[in-house]
């Protein structure tokens, strides 16, 4: 019996609503604190052109180098826009539209995105953070202990997500995957849907996350199922003939993030201070979420284990898992999963 992926009529009402807010993405700009840091890498006042930035609510990097205009500073001839995105689904329809540069995905989705039927033309670039207890199960009844536990209940998650891919681990390995209902919500909705007791579960990633443990509890995250075999990741993705035509821009850009990558893990309570900016939460929050990723420098990125070679192989892991649950039509060659990552940005930037 395959299982049932049901979406109550109210959920798909908040989905609506929500996609028609973020679909395009919310221009924003990074926040002027008064405090200039210097380019990390020699500016580069030759590029003029536009490079559109997706990002997310999510604590990491992405929102370090935002908040301090580090990529307006590095190109300063050029016009940065940045566009909010609830998910990664969101993001990958903004590349397929052609009305983004660059954007935030988790790899899961980065998965689908060059699987069937998109196959689309992506590059993942950079790894933000590898998930660990930051994307986690939260459970309203305190009586369920266990995934187990849930038979019977509906789970929100964003569909084809790092959450989606480490929930239907957590489902098969407790041996329920056919005897929950799974409920299709972004971040935002899934709070709206845990408040009005619409759902029972959710699978989803900080800071939605610790809104719901107030008043709810873990039975499960997404380290746990990494160490059963099925890590993921926050990646940059970007539009291929984006990368193809623009390296030196790529090279500045994952400058940027390096310099964020090294702040977090040498100063974190400055780095949690601009992320907390950008996210309106109280620093304590960050600072304690933060501690729910890994994060890693350029150096270590452009070695075999990640994007030098390994990346590729996890991104056909899950694109492979996505199948399996009909959530992708069909794999694409063996090759376009490796030739999807490119590491020469990082590679330069460790190089340096």
């Amino acid at each position: 019996m395959r299982r049932t992926f049901a979406v109550l009529a109210l959920a798909g009402t908040l989905v609506a609503a929500l996609t028609a807010c973020v679909e395009s993405g919310r221009t924003d700009r990074s926040r002027d604190s008064g405090e200039r840091i210097a380019c990390p890498v020699a500016v580069d006042e030759t590029f003029t052109g536009t490079v559109r930035l997706g990002y997310q609510d999510i604590p990491n990097g992405a929102l370090v180098v935002k908040d301090t205009g580090l990529i307006e500073t590095c190109l300063p001839k050029a016009t940065v826009t940045w566009s909010k995105f609830a998910s990664g689904g969101a993001v990958i329809q903004a590349f397929g539209a052609g009305s983004l540069d660059l954007g935030l995905l988790g790899s899961a989705v980065a998965a689908r995105a060059i699987s069937a039927p998109l196959h689309l033309d992506m590059k993942v670039v950079w790894i933000h953070d590898v998930i660990g207890a930051a994307e986690s199960l939260a459970v309203r009844d305190p009586a369920i202990t266990t995934v187990a536990g849930l038979r019977g209940k509906r789970i929100g998650v964003p569909f084809a997500s790092t959450a989606h891919y480490s929930l239907l681990g957590a489902l098969r390995t407790a041996g329920i995957d056919k005897d929950v209902t799974l409920v299709n919500l972004a971040p935002d909705a899934i709070l709206g849907a845990w408040r009005g007791a619409q759902i029972d579960a959710a699978f989803v990633w900080e800071p939605t996350l610790s809104e719901l443990t107030r008043d709810g509890h873990l039975v499960t995250t997404a380290a746990e199922t990494a160490a059963a075999g099925k890590p993921t990741f926050d990646v940059e993705g970007a539009r291929g003939a984006f990368v193809e035509a623009n390296p030196k821009v790529l090279e500045v850009w994952t400058a940027a993030q390096n310099w964020a990558v090294r702040q977090i893990q040498s100063d974190p309570e400055a780095a949690a201070i601009r992320i907390a900016a950008q996210l309106g939460i109280p620093v304590t929050a960050v600072a304690e979420q933060l501690k729910g990723y890994t994060f890693l420098d350029a150096a270590t990125q452009s070695g075999e284990a990640y994007l030098g070679r390994q990346l590729g192989a996890e991104l056909r892991s899950s694109a492979e898992f996505l199948l399996s649950q009909g959530e992708i039509q069909g794999l694409a060659a063996t090759e376009a999963y490796s030739n999807a990552v490119y590491a020469q940005g990082a590679k330069s930037v460790a190089a340096q």
